[in-house]
């Protein structure tokens, strides 16, 4: 059978399952049961005969949110926080990877960017941090304190200000989102610049390895939840321009949705960088080596493997569920 005639033939039955999904036709467990096997055998058809197609895409979407329904007085047995994260985020971070492929790569590239330019240009670094930042930091490197500027104020008073400066700067970074994704792209961009050129500005003054002590601390959470706002930023840019089967006031809707949850997933993160940053980062010259390499590798891996391996195992899980019921 043609894609054409496949989605003809079925068009109304799955409107009914969107209506469903959507909460506008009232729908009993066993009804929705039915709706989920007809899906999945639409899907596996689809699937077998239109590998690439927007139908599976459209076929997968659906499936998956009527499994959830399915199982939504289930889910709620258990603690609703811990299922948010534990299963919620990680299945939508699975559904929408390629948009963290997309902010990682646009991250990389600008850090390279940032690097690249400063090594060419010795104005770069004063033209993107500002005259005052780098005079301050040139004489704390006189000093023989490079990252200085996290000893400046309160552990108390550091650690408020700072997380909520990242907050701002996360939330920036997401919902700057709603213009197409322009505006997320360009916040990304800047903060990368930023960091690259910084970090080549240290090694320019031989003092890379104190910074890498006193940044990634703190930074390997930030950094990396900043990359996460962004992928959701892009999230939301794309469902206002790309809806798909979906009306695009619908598609906004699913896209807000999902993509707000990804962004709230990186709060805990952000709140536990500026802990760090103002209560452990401005120790980081007389830790010993081990200390910092230690902080640095295990809140590196902790964020990482949340974002990009868990949602992986969590998702293979659902499947297995749903091929034994």
């Amino acid at each position: 059978m043609r894609e054409i005639a496949f989605i003809k033939q079925n068009k109304e039955k799955w409107l009914e399952f969107e209506q469903a999904i959507f909460g506008k036709a009232k729908k009993n467990p066993d009804e929705m049961a039915n709706l989920y096997i007809h899906l999945v055998n639409d899907l596996s058809y689809a699937q077998t005969y239109y590998p690439k197609s927007k139908t599976v895409v459209y076929l997968n979407y659906l499936a998956s949110k009527i499994y959830q329904k399915i199982y939504k007085t289930k889910r709620q047995e258990t603690n609703r926080l811990v299922s948010f994260f534990t299963t919620e985020v990680p299945l939508l971070v699975y559904e929408y990877r390629r948009y963290l492929l997309y902010a990682f790569l646009l991250f990389f590239l600008s850090v390279g960017i940032g690097v690249v330019s400063a090594s060419h240009d010795e104005t770069y670094v004063r033209l993107i941090m500002g005259d005052e930042y780098v005079n301050m930091t040139l004489q704390n490197i006189k000093e023989g304190n490079p990252v200085a500027v996290y000893k400046s104020g309160s552990n108390w008073g550091s650690f408020i200000g700072i997380t909520m400066n990242n907050l701002f700067v996360g939330a920036k970074c997401y919902t700057n989102g709603v213009f197409g994704g322009i505006g997320t792209f360009i916040a990304l961009f800047q903060n990368s610049l930023m960091l690259g050129a910084f970090q080549y500005f240290f090694y320019q003054q031989g003092v890379f390895w104190q910074s890498v002590q006193g940044i990634w601390i703190h930074g390997a959470m930030e950094i990396f939840g900043i990359v996460i706002e962004s992928a959701a930023g892009f999230i939301l840019g794309a469902s206002l321009l790309f809806p798909r089967t979906f009306s695009r006031k619908n598609a906004f809707k699913i896209g807000f949705k999902n993509s707000l949850k990804i962004f709230l997933s990186t709060v805990p993160f952000t709140i536990s960088a500026g802990f760090l940053e103002g209560f452990i980062t401005r120790y980081s010259i007389i830790m010993p080596n081990w200390v910092n390499i230690s902080i640095i590798l295990s809140t590196l891996s902790l964020i990482s493997f949340y974002y990009l391996a868990y949602p992986f195992l969590v998702n293979k899980k659902i499947n297995t569920q749903k091929t034994v019921s």
